[in-house]
């Protein structure tokens, strides 16, 4: 791994992977004068189904099952009213300088999470989200910061939703227009040639 994050090829296509991981994102100016990138991502809740014998009551099972599932929808808004739903079953955070080698250490500290009832795919995309917004902060927001400059991330797990809160001391800028502006162009993984087979 290289030790200049300079020499590390660029192209906005970690503001990109976030943008197509999170379900809400913000960056915005905090009081005490930082940065906060906020990303927000949904996810249900593993169902573990036990496996039924095989009777004649069988079935009437699959349209059991169909009526159950409009019961766990109707469970889930109870939930949400609910004040437990805003409750994070954990949360944790870590601070680290403003060094790309500490990537190492933010993949180490994510893997606390993987214990937790977090669908796979999500934790893997919280991960992909998490070192972007880090990498992003190092790179950009504090490009002409001192090294000992802190980034701290903060990781709440709900029910049903994760969210990362990254916080920086670089200068704020129009976050939302640049994501626009990095969702607009063509992607440089995309073939150039588009056509449809028949």
């Amino acid at each position: 791994m290289t030790d200049n994050i300079n020499e590390i090829p660029s192209g906005g296509i970690g503001i990109k992977v976030i943008g197509k991981i999170a379900d809400e994102l913000t960056y915005t100016r905090t009081f005490d004068r930082r940065n906060c990138l906020f990303i927000m991502k949904y996810y249900q809740q593993p169902v573990v189904v036990a496996s039924q014998p095989t009777t004649e009551a069988g079935y009437f099972q699959r349209p059991l099952n169909v009526l159950n599932k409009f019961n766990w929808f109707k469970t889930q808004r109870i939930s949400e009213l609910n004040s437990s739903y805003n409750q994070p079953i954990q949360k944790i955070s870590l601070q680290v300088n403003s060094d790309i080698k500490a990537v190492a250490q933010v993949l180490c500290w994510l893997d606390e999470l993987e214990p937790l009832p977090i669908p796979e795919a999500v934790f893997h995309q919280c991960k992909l989200a998490t070192v972007e917004g880090f990498t992003n902060a190092v790179r950009h927001a504090h490009k002409n910061l001192p090294l000992a400059t802190p980034i701290e991330l903060l990781i709440a797990i709900f029910n049903e939703r994760l969210e990362i809160n990254i916080w920086d001391l670089g200068e704020p800028f129009d976050f939302q227009a640049k994501l626009a502006e990095e969702l607009s162009e063509k992607s440089p993984f995309k073939n150039e040639l588009e056509f449809t087979i028949h």
